[in-house]
């Protein structure tokens, strides 16, 4: 059978699924000014994106317990609670994954996720079962928008960069992309995203 002509890549995080740290820390911390210095502060997504580089919790936990003793509770809570900062799917693009999955469409996810917390979240998505392969950056210890993960995407992926369309929710992202030919998307919402999947004719 002849190679699609084109595969889509998916985004993760705020593109197939909703993510905010808030979601977990919100149960934890009452006062709304506290928990928004909390998360200003302590459990910061710039500090969540050092696992997404591939640093170990082992490493990154103790130490920010070291920095904010009177938060311990709550950062041991980021380390093992991960899950419940997925509130659940982004609306419309699980649908829009099965369709191009019924039409043969290949599919892959480039996804800065820590690797610990990939090993915890990706059992509970069935989802993920329709994508021919998925590229973690905590597993491989590169994040988007490093041009050397795209690279994996396209070795792992057998495909060269134009037979790639690609939507992310970071513009850094995609500007990484399209720097290697990619046909990349700025994710907005599904519709969008459906309107952009069908001038490419994928569906």
């Amino acid at each position: 059978m002849a190679k699609a002509e084109k595969a889509v890549v998916f985004d993760v995080g705020r593109v197939l699924f909703q993510w905010q740290l808030r979601a977990l820390f919100e149960k934890l911390i009452d006062d709304a000014e506290e928990l928004d210095w909390f998360l200003a502060n302590v459990v910061t997504e710039e500090w969540h994106f050092e696992h997404d580089r591939g640093r170990p919790l082992a490493e990154m936990v103790p130490e920010r317990v070291a920095l904010f003793p009177a938060y311990q509770a709550h950062i041991k809570a980021y380390a093992t609670r991960f899950n419940e900062t997925v509130p659940g799917p982004v609306q419309g693009t699980h649908d829009l994954v099965r369709q191009l999955h019924a039409r043969n469409v290949p599919l892959y996810c480039l996804t800065n996720f820590g690797d610990e917390f990939w090993a915890m979240f990706r059992p509970t998505e069935p989802i993920f079962d329709l994508f021919d392969d998925i590229i973690v950056s905590g597993t491989e210890k590169v994040a988007k928008p490093d041009p050397r993960i795209y690279r994996i995407v396209e070795e792992r992926s057998d495909r060269s960069r134009g037979s790639l369309f690609f939507t992310d929710d970071n513009p850094a992202n995609i500007e990484a992309a399209r720097a290697r030919g990619w046909d990349a998307h700025l994710f907005i919402d599904a519709p969008a995203l459906e309107a952009q999947l069908h001038e490419a004719g994928l569906l």
